[in-house]
């Protein structure tokens, strides 16, 4: 190699190193992503007895048959109604949609559902899609479409009355994304049950009390290929949660990306309760193994939405929804 060709190679590796720096770093931005999306997700997790064994007693021999609408995609989605056993005279019947929690279906609603319909209300217990009896179990085909759904449902079973949305636990969260959007004027009253909020926010415990096993690298890995409108791998599982395997076959073991994002509030939930203009309230069990519930109050407050909390004394999560004292206050809380 002559001198003039050795001065040449010295000037061009500055720019050698141009372009293999951000070439190596790029490849090992690839290799994290990929092995983060293929071995990153949920692990297994044992299962949580105050999630499923309040349900062994349960009587569900006045369990309304299950009915089908069509939603804008084609699929159809189950979901039950309560007729009202004491319509109040002269007022316009008033509708409570019911959503269910993370894994469940709306037969897991029943006992609350009975109990708003004994004060008068008429009740619609929606199978949410990914749930029970709507499509596939665990998977949903884009974020959002759970709110789709909903406001679906409003018009292949309309009624002419004013309408409530409840929701219990990741259900709640979804209500919370509902009342804080563009679609907010659906719904008169929002009630939120035992809501799940968020990893972040301080309602919720460390993996919600031993409820769910989250993917963490896989949800981050996709988060960013998502912002980059890649969707290619948001079926894979991002959560998994406490269940007996005895009952994997009646309840969804785990959810997608698109599921997980699409059940609860948005990632920004401190904007989903700014921008709740409706009228809002919430109810969980002072025992609540799942969140903080005593946090609730602060939380909204801080985030420029006062509402009203009721915290029923000596009730756990899942006996928000199944026990009599619980039933009732949160039956109350529609009126209030």
């Amino acid at each position: 190699m002559t001198q003039t060709t050795r001065r040449a190679a010295r000037r061009n590796l500055p720019m050698q190193r141009l372009i293999v720096i951000p070439a190596c770093l790029l490849l090992a931005l690839s290799a994290g992503l990929a092995a983060a999306i293929a071995w990153g997700g949920p692990g297994d997790i044992a299962p949580l007895a105050s999630i499923s064994s309040p349900f062994e007693n349960v009587d569900y021999s006045q369990l309304p048959r299950a009915q089908e609408y069509t939603a804008r995609d084609g699929t159809a989605l189950a979901w039950r109604a309560y007729g009202p056993e004491h319509p109040v005279a002269g007022s316009a019947l008033r509708r409570v949609l019911l959503v269910h929690g993370s894994s469940a279906h709306a037969q897991s609603m029943h006992v609350l559902a009975q109990a708003l319909a004994a004060e008068g209300y008429a009740v619609a217990a929606l199978d949410m899609r990914g749930h029970g009896a709507s499509g596939p179990r665990g998977q949903a085909a884009y974020v959002g479409q759970l709110e789709d759904d909903v406001e679906d449902f409003l018009r292949a079973v309309p009624h002419s009355g004013p309408q409530t949305l409840m929701g219990f636990s990741s259900g709640g969260g979804l209500v919370l994304r509902l009342a804080g959007s563009a679609r907010q004027e659906l719904f008169e009253r929002y009630v939120l049950l035992a809501p799940y909020v968020g990893p972040s926010a301080p309602t919720s415990r460390p993996d919600s009390g031993g409820w769910a096993s989250v993917g963490l690298p896989r949800i981050l890995a996709l988060t960013l290929l998502n912002g980059a409108g890649i969707t290619r791998w948001n079926h894979l599982p991002v959560l998994r949660f406490a269940l007996e395997p005895a009952i994997h076959h009646l309840l969804t073991p785990s959810y997608s990306y698109t599921l997980a994002m699409s059940f609860g509030p948005h990632r920004d939930y401190q904007s989903d309760i700014r921008n709740a203009r409706g009228k809002l309230c919430i109810v969980a069990g002072q025992d609540d193994e799942l969140m903080y519930a005593e946090r609730y109050a602060a939380l909204f407050a801080e985030a420029g939405k006062p509402v009203p909390v009721t915290l029923v004394p000596g009730v756990q999560h899942m006996g928000l929804t199944l026990d009599a004292v619980a039933v009732r206050a949160v039956a109350r809380a529609c009126k209030e």
